[in-house]
């Protein structure tokens, strides 16, 4: 074996090399965008209820709305959403550790990837803390403010105010996270 041959990589190798990465964008962007979808859901499942009291579309649904009234409609509505929602994110959450794990994997034996593998387990430890520290409580308190009247406002809105903040702003932590690791990822190329 000459010494070229001794350190250059074999294309057998580079190849392998490429297709790691290549699966790390794909599931990256699978990450990104599953938590863009979870919440354009979220906040459409919200909007569609006023969209639907404000001018039904379906024959026995505006007659449902007619004969139970809009102030008992709404908060049916708002419950069903608020169950779908709580529903989804659980869901996402479990997801997002299993994909975040798989594109951490695929990079693991990166050389010189060091600060991709640090903003990949950053993005899974906020997982961690949006499935087990913020989504119970918010479940709880949501579901403790389903069906109570917003006038006054009851005081647990407060606290779900905050949990609700501290959840988005962990989600934004995450994507700016995403957005460095995919970088990296692009830049490093197969």
């Amino acid at each position: 074996m000459t010494r070229m041959q001794g350190t250059a990589a074999s294309p057998r190798r580079q190849a392998g090399g490429g297709a790691r990465l290549g699966a790390a964008l794909f599931c990256l962007g699978l990450w990104v965008m599953g938590t863009v979808w979870v919440s354009v859901v979220a906040t459409q499942n919200f909007f569609t209820i006023d969209r639907l009291l404000a001018g039904p579309s379906h024959e026995e649904f505006a007659a449902f709305v007619e004969a139970a009234g809009r102030e008992t409609a709404r908060p049916v509505l708002r419950y069903l959403s608020s169950e779908l929602n709580r529903l989804f994110f659980a869901w996402w959450n479990a997801a997002q550790l299993g994909i975040g794990a798989a594109t951490l994997w695929l990079v693991w034996r990166l050389p010189d990837a060091r600060r991709l593998k640090l903003a990949l387990a950053a993005m899974l430890l906020v997982v961690v803390v949006l499935a087990v520290g913020l989504t119970p409580p918010i479940v709880a308190v949501g579901r403790s403010l389903d069906f109570v009247p917003r006038d006054p406002l009851p005081p647990a809105m407060a606290t779900f105010g905050l949990l609700h903040a501290a959840y988005t702003t962990l989600e934004l932590l995450k994507g700016g996270a995403a957005i460095v690791a995919a970088a990296w990822l692009i830049r490093r190329g197969p």
